[in-house]
């Protein structure tokens, strides 16, 4: 690889290398005419292009240039400097996009439990803010029913999964324990929450497990209260910082085009 194809630039004290290609990926930037020698802006001093400009925003900036991506992190509150930074080197689209920072900043998201305890039976009611993330939770629950394993004369039967209610789509409903169903017989439901293989009868432990599935999700539990004493009703409230998907620069890559207009929603997954 040859000197011309690696650039190496000192941008407010912070020395970044990386290919000449990644400059001209906006062939109307400030950067890319850089490389011609066509902005004075930029000074060769031994051998690196030096700007006096933010080295730490302009790490974001790099990172956009190299994956076309605008992905930020949950704790970023700078939008309007590194907005102000992306309009210094001409690149519209990125500053498009800042300018909309409703479609980069994380959104706060609320997961509320309730745990409704009578008898030998559980109840629970998960109502979520996120569909999405209330679909995934049920894809991960399975209600078993059958004989109880406590029962005098066990069954040898299978147990049989049920399907989980869902009032609407951002809650589920569903129980556990044992009740006496159709004369002495004693019914069981079990609870299974993917990955562990176990098939909880006791509702205290399954909402052990729930808890425990939420936190390793990263959630966190914020409060929790007593809904009401009488009925032994527990209400538990969780909230979790959702990083938004990222935005991918498609299309037409000229300067002062819409960023919006060539933005899309980027599918890849994030880390929860």
């Amino acid at each position: 690889m040859s000197s011309r194809e690696v650039v190496a630039l000192s941008v407010g004290g912070v020395r970044f290398v990386t290919r000449a290609s990644t400059l001209r990926q906006f062939p109307e930037s400030r950067l890319a005419r850089m490389l011609d020698d066509d902005d004075q802006e930029f000074k060769l001093m031994n051998g690196d292009f030096f700007v006096d400009r933010d080295g730490t925003l302009f790490s974001y900036i790099m990172d956009f240039l190299r994956t076309l991506q605008v992905s930020l992190p949950t704790d970023f509150s700078d939008f309007q400097r590194l907005r102000r930074e992306a309009e210094f080197y001409e690149l519209y689209p990125l500053a498009d996009l800042l300018g909309q920072e409703h479609l980069l900043k994380p959104r706060l998201e609320i997961l509320e439990v309730r745990f409704f305890l009578q008898e030998m039976q559980a109840f629970f009611r998960i109502f979520g803010s996120c569909s999405t993330t209330v679909g995934t939770l049920a894809e991960r629950i399975t209600v078993f029913t059958g004989q109880s394993w406590n029962s005098p004369f066990p069954s040898q039967k299978p147990l049989v999964p049920l399907p989980l209610e869902r009032p609407s789509h951002h809650d589920m409903v569903f129980q556990c324990g044992t009740d006496y169903s159709t004369g002495d017989q004693l019914v069981a439901r079990y609870v299974s929450i993917k990955p562990d293989n176990r098939k909880l009868i006791n509702g205290i432990n399954v909402l052990g497990l729930l808890v425990d599935t939420l936190l390793k999700d990263g959630f966190r539990l914020i409060s929790t209260r007593t809904v009401s004493t009488e009925e032994k009703a527990e209400c538990y409230t969780f909230e979790r910082m959702k990083r938004p998907a990222g935005l991918t620069i498609t299309g037409s890559q000229n300067p002062g085009s819409s960023g919006i207009a060539q933005a899309k929603r980027s599918h890849m997954q994030k880390g929860k």
